[in-house]
């Protein structure tokens, strides 16, 4: 039971480390570089990167939130309750991301990725990369705390 619950935590520490990285160099390289470019760059990088993240990012997502679930369950079934908790707490950060992200970044990534695709430029650009970069510190936040959170589980196991 307990290298069960080891292997799982792992396999959501791996794949919410690949978003919250992401999310991570989103905040603090490309939220400021992007600041400096004209709205027309801004439109053709983060359309297709949007683009391409889109597509793969949520099955990565997924698998994270999947794995912390299992991890919670067997946990909780091996009676194993700081892991147990601890996963049921990152697992709540990572839905409550997952609302977040749908809700106020998919929009904009969808909207952007569609400029790109037509070679213009919204007349919005900046407010949608505003309201993209309004919700990039939380999302950072609540990949963080389940991180640290999944850690708990593992090292508790």
């Amino acid at each position: 039971m307990r290298t069960l619950i080891e292997v799982l935590a792992g396999l959501a520490i791996l794949a919410n480390a690949i978003v919250y990285g992401t999310d991570v160099f989103g905040a603090i390289v490309l939220r400021p570089a992007i600041a400096a470019v004209d709205d027309r760059t801004l439109t053709q990088l983060l359309g297709h990167i949007h683009r391409v993240a889109d597509r793969r990012f949520p099955a990565i997502g997924a698998g994270g939130l999947i794995a912390a679930v299992a991890m919670t369950a067997v946990a909780a079934a091996g009676e194993h309750w700081v892991s147990a908790a601890a996963g049921a707490l990152a697992a709540l950060a990572l839905v409550i991301f997952i609302v977040v992200y749908n809700r106020v970044s998919k929009p904009v990534n969808t909207a952007l990725t569609a400029a790109a695709l037509a070679d213009r430029v919204p007349g919005d650009v900046r407010v949608l990369q505003a309201r993209w970069d309004s919700v990039i510190d939380a999302r950072v936040a609540l990949q963080t705390f389940a991180l640290a959170a999944l850690c708990v589980a593992l090292a508790a196991a």
